[in-house]
C-alpha cells in the first residue's frame, strides 16, 4: 500500500527530475541562442517537460534564465574550492589554480557563450543575483590566502590585488574559447586540438605566474620553469604560422 510520505516523496522526486530537465535544456539552448532568441516553448520542446513546470519551479522566463546563471557560476565555484593549496608552494598553488581554471572553460563552453550573452544584457540580470555575489567571494580569499603566503616567502610581489589576478586567469581562460574558432580560421590552424589546447594552457600558466613573481625569483629560482614557458611558445607559434 502506498503511504502519504511515499507518495509525496515520489513527486518531489519528479519534480527535481523536471527542474534538472528544464535547467539542462535552458543552458543549451540560451548559451546557443542568447536570452532573447529562446522562448519557454523553446526549452519545454527541448526538455520535453511540460509549459506549467517552468512557472511552478521559475515562475517565469527570466526566472529560469537567472537560474541557469547561478547555476554554472556555482559549478566554477566549486570547482575552485576544490583545489587544495595549503600543501602546495606558492607557486604550484597558483599554478594548480590556473590550469584548473583554463580546463574547465576548455571543457565548458556553453558557460563562456552564456557569460558572453550576458554581458550583451550589460550585466542586467547577474546584478540582481545575491548568490552569485557571495560566491564570488570564495575565489577571492583563495587567491589573496595564495598571494599571501607568496608574499611572505618572496615568491611573489607585493601588493598583488587578487580580484586583478582573478581578472587576469579568468581574461586568459575565456578567451581561448570565446575566440578560438575566429583565430584557427584567420590563422588556419585548429586551436582545439590537445596539442594546441595543451600548448595554450602552458602559456596561460607561466604568463600569470611571471606577472606574479619578484624578478630576482623569477630569474634564479625557476630555470625549469623558464625552459617551458619557451618551448610551449615555441610550439605555439609553429602551430600558428608554419603554414602562411
Amino acid at each position: 500500500m502506498t503511504t502519504p510520505v511515499r507518495t509525496q516523496n515520489k513527486r518531489l522526486a519528479q519534480g527535481e527530475r523536471s527542474r534538472g530537465k528544464l535547467l539542462r535544456a535552458a543552458a543549451k539552448l540560451f548559451a546557443e541562442r542568447g536570452y532573447a532568441g529562446t522562448s519557454v516553448d523553446d526549452v519545454c520542446r527541448e526538455a520535453k517537460v511540460v509549459k506549467s513546470a517552468v512557472y511552478w519551479h521559475f515562475e517565469s522566463k527570466e526566472g529560469l534564465y537567472r537560474a541557469v546563471l547561478e547555476k554554472v557560476y556555482e559549478q566554477i565555484r566549486l570547482i575552485e574550492s576544490g583545489i587544495t593549496t595549503e600543501d602546495r608552494s606558492p607557486e604550484d598553488a597558483l599554478r594548480e589554480i590556473v590550469r584548473a581554471t583554463f580546463d574547465w572553460h576548455n571543457k565548458h563552453p556553453d558557460f563562456v557563450r552564456l557569460v558572453m550573452n550576458e554581458n550583451i544584457h550589460q550585466g542586467e540580470h547577474i546584478g540582481a543575483m545575491t548568490g552569485i555575489q557571495v560566491r564570488r567571494q570564495t575565489v577571492v580569499d583563495l587567491l589573496r590566502r595564495v598571494l599571501l603566503r607568496g608574499e611572505k616567502s618572496g615568491a611573489f610581489r607585493k601588493g598583488l590585488d587578487p580580484i586583478d589576478l582573478h581578472m587576469s586567469i579568468s581574461a586568459l581562460c575565456f578567451y581561448n574559447v570565446s575566440n578560438r574558432h575566429t583565430f584557427s580560421r584567420i590563422f588556419e590552424r585548429d586551436m582545439t586540438s590537445p596539442k594546441a589546447v595543451a600548448a595554450r594552457r602552458d602559456v596561460v600558466i607561466d604568463t600569470i605566474l611571471r606577472w606574479c613573481m619578484t624578478q630576482d625569483h623569477s630569474q634564479t629560482s625557476d630555470n625549469d620553469q623558464a625552459r617551458r614557458v619557451q618551448a610551449a611558445i615555441t610550439h605555439t607559434n609553429y602551430l600558428l604560422y608554419s603554414s602562411r
